[in-house]
């Protein structure tokens, strides 16, 4: 493990696999969501429970995702400035949520008790597998020894390009998050048109595209994977799927056939934040890449 003078933290919203938090030197602050009434902490798939958390929403179930409040955050920060060490945060999106705002709060609250330490927050403008690319490519300069400023800094000099290509399989919880009239679904729906969904410059998830029909979907971000991807020899492209694994075996397939020379495919689960907006079937394709298009 990396001795260093500083922490290295960032959230579950980043839907870091869990290994990862117990083979690095990292602390993970993990974010709650609500499922029928009962709070819940991500707990990144440590207890595999993702396909029952989408078989529920399948059933009915409506998840909503809340903020953790700054006290929460003080109670994370604080043991770090107690023992004498500075923190680089690496959160998600600030255009996602407004959680950034409480982590904010919690870092002045705590340099007013503790003025000799220092606290960098940087907001990825990414969620999910593009904020994970992110971590991982800061962790190897943290692994280094390097301070936390190069560190911040590689990251704001990368952001733009972790990007991610979604698209949904039922266009009713776009709908129910407010993304989405209930005219434009139901006509979506009628029509089978698919939204091709990414992260933009400005860390939203907006709509690209659409196109009709799921393959024509799968076939777009194969598309636009193989057009996007920098370096695809030395990288680790992320699948993600909301309990989806014959459609994302048919994506990497596409992927493989577009970019022979990936070096890694890493498929993991859409995790409970980010899928309570986009339900179940939720397919995307992440990457280091050219700049975000838009």
């Amino acid at each position: 493990m990396p001795e260093n003078s500083y922490v290295f933290m960032t959230d579950s919203d980043s839907d870091l696999p869990f290994r990862y938090v117990d083979e690095l030197d990292l602390t993970m602050v993990y974010m709650p969501y609500i499922l029928d009434g009962k709070e819940y902490l991500d707990d990144l798939g440590r207890y595999g429970k993702q396909k029952e958390y989408f078989d529920n929403m399948r059933a009915g179930s409506a998840p909503v995702t809340s903020l953790l409040p700054t006290p929460v955050y003080v109670d994370y920060f604080e043991p770090c400035f107690r023992e004498g060490r500075d923190i680089l945060f690496i959160s998600f999106s600030s255009q996602l949520s407004s959680t950034i705002n409480n982590i904010f709060a919690a870092r002045e609250e705590l340099l007013a008790k503790y003025p000799d330490r220092k606290m960098i927050v940087v907001d990825t403008l990414s969620i999910s597998a593009p904020q994970t690319l992110l971590i991982l490519g800061a962790y190897e300069l943290y692994r280094q020894g390097k301070p936390m400023e190069e560190v911040a800094a590689w990251v704001e000099e990368n952001k733009m390009h972790a990007q991610a290509w979604f698209t949904v399989d039922d266009l009713k919880y776009l709908r129910r998050g407010g993304r989405i009239s209930a005219m434009a679904a139901t006509l979506g729906t009628a029509l089978d048109l698919k939204p091709i969904i990414i992260l933009n410059k400005g860390g939203k998830l907006v709509s690209a595209d659409k196109v009709r029909g799921r393959k024509a979907a799968l076939r777009y971000i194969a598309d636009k994977t193989a057009e996007n991807i920098l370096n695809p020899e030395s990288q680790t492209l992320i699948l993600m799927h909301a309990d989806a694994p014959e459609d994302v075996a048919r994506l990497e397939a596409l992927i493989r056939e577009r970019v022979p020379s990936i070096h890694a495919i890493e498929t993991i689960y859409v995790g409970p934040v980010i899928g309570a907006h986009c339900g179940p079937g939720t397919i995307a394709a992440c990457f280091m890449g050219k700049e975000r298009p838009i």
